[in-house]
């Protein structure tokens, strides 16, 4: 089986910033919050203070990934030009999405030099009251001035457009706003990260949340759904109930497979957060190269 990992993440330093002010490395793969809370974030294989592209690399060719989607966000911190330096070096590996903050001064001659210079296609947007846009500026609509911007940018230059909306509970997650906004801009493609992000409580929610965002415009990710069912533990039988729903509403080919590394693998292995479903009976063997390789193939490689 094929396999592309379609929301994973490199590091060239941990400086993040986000509900607990700044996140720094501590060594041993631990960063800490100016709140003063530690957490991990690399795991051993990976590294200490940093993820190397390379690492990645070595980490795929173990279990059969053949290409990978470089995502970014706060909770590591924007990694826009090392991003950039690992798809140049491994055009065969990678491609990437670039972030950036839309509130900056200059807000134009960063998106000039993120997709004219540097040629980004994917633009990548985390907006949780975690580590995204509502953790340090007050809440905003994401079918409101400031966003519909972005949209309008991205749809201007022909990108695909990738949104994080954090978790069911929180200002962020605005799925009647994404809706909206989404349907403005019915020719550019929309992904909508980690399948909208269900704790085990979250059964009504998500159902529903999938249901006004099932557009023929709009694919989701499933990265960190295992992580994100803690403390269950491999096979991770609620997440597999989450991807019959997913399956059930959206079909196996709006689907793709992400492992969210490399914080999701200070908890289980990566065999194990590709197995889970390439192992399960969620998807026939028709769907399940539909979910790991055919669609991430033609959403972000353009193959």
């Amino acid at each position: 089986m094929k396999i592309i990992d379609a929301h994973a993440h490199i590091v060239q330093v941990i400086a993040g910033f986000g509900s607990q002010g700044e996140l720094r490395p501590l060594g041993g793969g631990k960063a800490v919050h100016a709140s003063g809370q530690v957490i991990d974030m690399i795991p051993p294989e990976l590294g200490e203070y940093d993820v190397t592209p390379e690492k990645v690399i070595e980490l795929m060719d173990a279990q059969g990934v053949e290409k990978a989607v470089l995502l970014q966000g706060n909770y590591f911190g924007f990694q826009n030009e090392y991003t950039h330096r690992a798809m140049e070096k491994y055009p065969d590996r990678f491609t990437g999405a670039a972030t950036y903050d839309p509130f900056c001064v200059n807000l134009d001659r960063i998106r000039e030099h993120l997709f004219d210079d540097l040629g980004f296609r994917i633009v990548k947007f985390e907006v949780s009251n975690g580590s995204g846009l509502m953790s340090y500026h007050p809440p905003l609509p994401l079918d409101g001035e400031i966003m519909d911007e972005a949209y309008a940018y991205a749809a201007g230059k022909g990108h695909t457009f990738v949104i994080d909306i954090g978790r069911t509970g929180n200002p962020c997650w605005q799925v009647d706003a994404l809706r909206r906004a989404i349907l403005r801009y019915p020719q550019m493609k929309f992904v909508v990260c980690h399948l909208l992000a269900p704790f085990q409580k979250d059964e009504a929610a998500l159902t529903e949340g999938l249901g006004k965002l099932n557009l023929p415009n709009v694919w989701f990710d499933l990265a960190a759904l295992p992580a994100n069912q803690r403390p269950e533990a491999y096979p991770y039988e609620h997440a597999r109930h989450y991807l019959r729903i997913g399956k059930r509403i959206l079909g196996a080919d709006r689907m793709m497979f992400g492992s969210d590394l490399p914080s999701t693998l200070c908890r289980d292995s990566y065999r194990h957060l590709v197995d889970y479903a390439l192992e399960s009976d969620v998807f026939t063997d028709s769907e399940k190269e539909l979910v790991f390789y055919k669609t991430a193939r033609e959403i972000y490689f353009g193959e």
